[in-house]
């Protein structure tokens, strides 16, 4: 069973709506068990409990949240390499396109590498002009079907690497998914 957290803080509701689209692309794929939580609310058994994690917050000047950081400088810090090697991903909102949403994700992805995930962008593209190459992002609310298929896809890929990587279940590689959908021709 894929153990996937999703872990985010939202002032303003809108990072929490993308937590919820990440969680539903996560349950997507089978033998998966996902935790909603708020960082007001986790705790560190959250996270040791997970195998793979999301991580979102609203963009903060471009980084981070200070309620995000905190959770990782306070309640996390004592258990720093008891998390080595797991998966993880990001995920952020601003107030509008071009408020640092990917800086903010890139912030994210920073601290989890310091604590030892394996880290992971992804190269699909959820609409013609959305990618989510840093993790997903959206100005504001997630209103648009891209907003929230990206956050679907990154919640299903989380849940894919960890099924490949963690439980060995090769049928979840992403790799041979893509592969297949484009046809014999693309291998």
């Amino acid at each position: 069973m894929n153990k996937i957290l999703v872990l985010f803080d939202s002032g303003s509701g809108n990072t929490r709506k993308m937590a919820e689209f990440v969680a539903e692309g996560a349950r997507s794929i089978a033998d998966t068990e996902v935790r909603l939580c708020s960082v007001d609310e986790a705790t560190a058994d959250d996270v040791l409990w997970c195998e793979g994690i999301a991580v979102g917050s609203p963009t903060n000047m471009g980084l981070l949240s200070w309620k995000m950081k905190r959770f990782w400088d306070e309640t996390m810090l004592p258990h720093w390499m008891k998390v080595d090697g797991r998966i993880a991903c990001a995920f952020s909102s601003a107030g509008a396109w071009g408020g640092g949403m990917e800086i903010a994700c890139q912030s994210l992805l920073m601290l989890l590498i310091n604590f030892g995930f394996l880290v992971f962008g992804v190269t699909d593209y959820s609409s013609k002009l959305t990618t989510l190459h840093y993790g997903a992002v959206t100005a504001r609310e997630p209103r648009d079907d891209a907003s929230q298929d990206a956050c679907r896809i990154l919640g299903q890929r989380l849940a894919e690497w960890t099924a490949l990587c963690v439980h060995g279940r090769k049928e979840e590689d992403p790799n041979r998914k893509m592969a297949a959908r484009r046809g014999p021709a693309a291998e």
